[in-house]
């Protein structure tokens, strides 16, 4: 401990009470829902969610997305990032303190479970500050299995995400699964137990595009020091005593009166601190939501590029998601073959054809050729194409010598089902007439 504190300052947060701290626990309980259920609730037979890397699939609420969907994919991602940055630009970082997972475990888990084995923060302080006895040591080892078990349950629950639920809880999944779980539980473990708010002054790439992203017209948590200054002078005409109340409860160990800070996540827990002392005083609030221009303007240039941008972006992403094909297929020669002619005068062409469905339900489908003489023979049975999957099966097309008056024949290979088809182009090779 002794090492840990010569290299960095730790942040006792103290609790507080208050309506934004109710609105962290319904988000925070929101969000843990999403969490831990989405693994567990089947939509088509398939997970709410689920990324399934081994088949290169993703199921995401009743729709399936194989790796032909690459632009789709792309799509979700360019909306999902303009889509933050419109929202930072407008409400700053109202991501960061109730939605972001590094402040929901915090929040929701880490300083309670605190609160309760070691007590509140000037207790907290001064226990680390003494010599280790029975009753810091018993209290830091209760601590520290708690955090060690909820990291655990959450890296059980995000490689859920990977793998089927039940499988991995049952101890049944692919080993290489539970590396990642040791692996994740060991990295939340550390930064639970110690990293913390360094993630976010440091690591986190959002907490770096703050500068970038907002503006003076962006909401921030922000002091009053008109009204508040000069701060804790007797007789003086500042509303701020200086009880530090908000920098006690700040979980980022900054002080919010000393202006906007690219270290705040926008928790309002300084808000509620200053509300609670403030109301005693019958006085209004000194911290709150406001813009460091004083005034929150909706339309501005970058808001209007990030909403033209996301339009553009959602328009796409609905076009291709909606005019997408049932099922994807190509069509290809058989690697270092060109053409045989039989026995019986049939030249024959063979061909590899690959169908993936986007469908939640099994099929089957027929396979026929367009664009040849009607003596064409067909060699390809029935394909029976499960959900969301791949199958590659040979194909062989047979057309009779005599009715080929061409080296190369434009076709169409055809697959059906019972509520849709797909038509892809390939050639037929002779040695022509």
């Amino acid at each position: 401990m002794a090492l840990i504190d010569t290299v960095r300052t730790w942040v006792y947060a103290a609790s507080v009470k208050g309506r934004f701290q109710k609105w962290h626990r319904w988000s925070g309980a929101a969000l843990q829902a999403v969490l831990f259920l989405t693994p567990w609730v089947a939509i088509g037979g398939h997970p709410a969610f689920q990324i399934d890397v081994p088949a290169r699939l993703l199921y995401a609420f009743g729709a399936v997305f194989t790796p032909t969907d690459t632009l789709l994919l792309v799509l979700v991602g360019l909306f999902s990032a303009f889509g933050l940055f419109l929202f930072t630009a407008v409400y700053g970082r109202l991501w960061c303190g109730y939605a972001c997972p590094q402040t929901v475990f915090l929040e929701e888990w880490v300083r309670p479970i605190e609160q309760l084995l070691e007590g509140e923060r000037g207790v907290r302080i001064a226990r680390d500050k003494g010599p280790w006895t029975f009753d810091k040591t018993w209290r830091k080892l209760v601590k520290w299995s708690a955090f060690l078990l909820l990291a655990f349950v959450v890296s059980m629950t995000f490689v859920s995400w990977f793998s089927s639920a039940r499988v991995l809880w049952l101890g049944q999944a692919a080993t290489g699964y539970y590396y990642l779980v040791a692996f994740f539980t060991a990295l939340m473990f550390w930064d639970l137990a110690w990293f913390r708010e360094q993630f976010c002054n440091f690591l986190c790439p959002y907490a770096r595009f703050q500068g970038v992203l907002c503006d003076d017209a962006s909401l921030v948590v922000a002091y009053d020091d008109k009204r508040g200054e000069p701060r804790g002078v007797p007789g003086a005409e500042g509303a701020c005593i200086d009880c530090k109340k908000c920098v006690a409860v700040c979980p980022q160990g900054i002080d919010i009166r000393n202006g906007f800070q690219l270290e705040c996540v926008a928790c309002a827990r300084c808000v509620d601190a200053c509300q609670i002392v403030m109301d005693k005083r019958g006085q209004p609030n000194l911290i709150g939501y406001n813009t460091l221009s004083g005034e929150q303007k909706l339309v501005r240039p970058r808001t209007v590029a990030y909403t033209a941008l996301l339009t553009v972006i959602a328009v796409a992403f609905f076009t291709v998601l909606f005019t997408r094909p049932t099922v994807d297929g190509l069509v290809s020669r058989t690697p270092g073959s060109t053409y045989t002619v039989d026995a019986d005068g049939y030249v024959r062409n063979t061909y590899l054809l690959r169908l993936t469905s986007h469908q939640t339900e099994d099929r089957t489908w027929q396979v026929a050729v367009d664009g040849l003489p009607a003596e064409t023979q067909i060699i390809a049975p029935p394909i029976k194409l499960d959900a969301a999957s791949t199958t590659t099966v040979p194909l062989v097309v047979r057309v009779p010598v005599a009715q080929l008056k061409a080296q190369s024949v434009p076709m169409q290979v055809v697959v059906r089902s019972d509520d849709g088809s797909l038509s892809m182009n390939a050639t037929f090779l002779s040695e022509g007439g």
